[in-house]
């Protein structure tokens, strides 16, 4: 039997973030219809990420969770962790840093109608991990290439300086025309809706639903596969330029 395949997002008060999350799932399934995919959380929605990977495990299966998280902070270093710890089952690389989250960026800002000479912040939920303000620098400074447009900035909701409004005023100081805010967050919910209300003349939609994330939580399963059959330690994706903005 293939190993089950966790989808292990945050979880969410929000309907728009909750149908976002179960829409890459959905991809998931439908590009894999041969693989047993679960979905999980560690807060605020259930079943828990230990809870789904121990029924998979008491059923006589290995699994290989994949975080849907945007980089590593303390929800995949600890509770996703804790939850394959000592059973046959792994965790693997969040979704990014990854070049086709760079794309999916660069998609965003054109549909919102960004220019060339809009200051870009781009914002991130943040984290006190320093890996995680680590991999939001790698997709900024990709980003930047690809869009090769005006100067882009990080602005971090929680956990992290700049915080946005912070890094939105510095843009205004340095007398741009407009603000666009590139929402580097993988779907709707608290922090989206308060990038609405810090004073951007244009915030892009979130990540999700789009069909490269699909791809990439594949790639990172069959990542935690070869794990599982060579012991060897699944790796992340590195970030490359993407080409120039659409």
């Amino acid at each position: 039997m293939k190993p089950v395949l966790v989808g292990c997002s945050h979880g969410t008060d929000s309907d728009a973030g909750r149908a976002a999350i179960r829409a890459i799932l959905a991809g998931v399934r439908a590009a894999r219809p041969d693989l047993d995919v679960r979905e999980a959380f560690v807060d605020v929605q259930e079943p828990e990420v230990a809870d789904v990977v121990g029924a998979a495990v008491g059923a006589g299966l290995t699994a290989v969770v994949v975080p849907l998280f945007l980089s590593v902070g303390y929800h995949v270093r600890v509770d996703i962790a804790a939850a394959v710890a000592n059973r046959p089952a792994v965790a693997v690389h969040p979704l990014g840093p990854d070049p086709r989250l760079v794309e999916v960026l660069l998609d965003r800002l054109a549909t919102a109608g960004a220019r060339g000479d809009d200051a870009i912040v781009l914002a991130a939920a943040g984290s006190t991990d320093a890996r995680a303000a680590v991999a939001v620098t790698e997709i900024a400074t990709a980003l930047d290439a690809a869009w090769g447009g005006g100067p882009i900035t990080i602005g971090y909701g929680a956990g992290a300086s700049p915080r946005v409004p912070a890094a939105l005023a510095t843009a205004r100081e340095a007398g741009t025309e407009r603000v666009v805010i590139a929402a580097y967050l993988l779907a709707p919910g608290f922090f989206h809706d308060r990038l609405l209300d810090v004073g951007a003349d244009v915030v892009t939609e979130p990540l999700a639903p789009d069909p490269r994330l699909v791809q990439i939580v594949l790639d990172r399963y069959a990542e935690g596969v070869a794990q599982l059959t060579a012991g060897a330690p699944a790796a992340g994706r590195p970030v490359a330029a993407s080409g120039p903005p659409a």
